[in-house]
């Protein structure tokens, strides 16, 4: 890591090499990145974890997650949704957690530079977003999963398809810089675009207690200017506890690290780095002994639940740090901006 990005990490409030040891002591020698020591993996938050470490500087053990997921890629080009040290746990498929790879990957890419890296994953990227776009509906939505017995469940989730818009951008940027065409996903995207900002009764609204559900189609860049603008200030005070963080959900007294964290990625891609640097710092105090963040507490009795380490928590810590504070390339993924000038807005 160079100096200048060492520099800037000292100024942060937050123990970055505290929290990645915390996600390469949880990580198997296989690659693999459970949730906690002793639990799940699931496709998508292996990804986040992997990503986090790239922030930190541990390039190798991230190449190992990314290469683990590689060697487990299903020949649909999907993943189970869980495995534990290996083994499927879950068979459903997800297309969201599939198509998430896609972010990870570029994210790599925007950091280290490393073509070979790139032209590696390539095909895996490839064939998970192929995966996705291959159960998008005639709306535009995408259907959120496949059963264990096969069955496709035709209901689609807002913040799962939100993701898959921003894996979709990811990956068409992948193939941009590798000259590859994306023609068939170019469609797909606007379609599920228009979808995501146009037709809210398209995905299932019971989800919509969700704090994920108002702010991912912000996030994923799918509704910008002054369309994000009034969406976010619109559900501020539903899910925004002023002083602690996001709730998970609007109807309990939970406020979660990780929600709080992708708010904060939110508002500066936005632009909005004022409002995303004071939920930034209500994070701060919740941490363990050895400098790695709580998973969430409840609130008015601060109590901390639950009180495992997460690692894909933490690593969204260092994401919201990274998109605030500028201390590496990938600081710039999510941001609105960005991919304007960028040709991907």
């Amino acid at each position: 890591m160079n100096v200048s990005i060492c520099k800037q990490r000292q100024k942060l409030a937050v123990d970055v090499d505290a929290v990645c040891r915390l996600i390469t002591a949880t990580q198997l020698p296989s690659g693999e990145i459970p949730w906690s020591t002793g639990e799940k993996t699931d496709p998508w938050d292996h990804v986040e974890a992997a990503m986090g470490l790239v922030v930190g500087g541990y390039l190798e053990q991230a190449r190992r997650a990314f290469y683990w997921l590689r060697s487990m890629q299903l020949d649909d080009g999907s993943w189970f949704a869980a495995y534990r040290r290996g083994i499927p746990e879950d068979r459903t498929r997800e297309t969201n957690m599939s198509a998430y790879i896609a972010v990870g990957v570029l994210h790599y890419w925007l950091i280290t530079g490393d073509r070979k890296f790139l032209e590696a994953m390539w095909d895996t990227v490839r064939r998970a977003i192929d995966f996705a776009v291959g159960h998008q509906c005639a709306n535009g939505e995408i259907c959120w999963a496949i059963s264990p017995q096969g069955k496709v469940d035709p209901m689609a989730l807002l913040t799962g398809s939100s993701s898959i818009y921003m894996s979709l951008k990811c990956a068409m940027a992948i193939a941009a810089e590798l000259g590859m065409s994306t023609v068939p996903w170019a469609d797909a995207f606007k379609r599920l675009g228009d979808a995501i900002r146009s037709r809210p009764y398209l995905f299932n609204m019971t989800k919509s207690r969700f704090s994920m559900d108002w702010f991912y189609p912000v996030l994923c860049g799918a509704v910008t200017g002054e369309a994000a603008n009034r969406r976010i200030d619109r559900q501020w005070k539903k899910y925004v506890v002023e002083g602690l963080g996001v709730r998970c959900v609007s109807d309990q007294p939970w406020v979660t690290v990780a929600e709080s964290s992708e708010l904060v990625l939110t508002l500066a891609a936005m632009g909005d780095t004022e409002k995303a640097r004071i939920v930034f710092n209500w994070m701060l105090d919740h941490v363990f002994d050895d400098g790695s963040f709580w998973c969430g507490f409840t609130f008015p009795d601060m109590t901390r639940w639950p009180e495992e380490k997460i690692t894909w928590t933490n690593a969204v810590v260092l994401l919201a740090a990274d998109a605030l504070f500028n201390f590496t390339p990938g600081g710039r993924l999510f941001s609105h901006a960005w991919w304007t000038e960028n040709g991907h807005g």
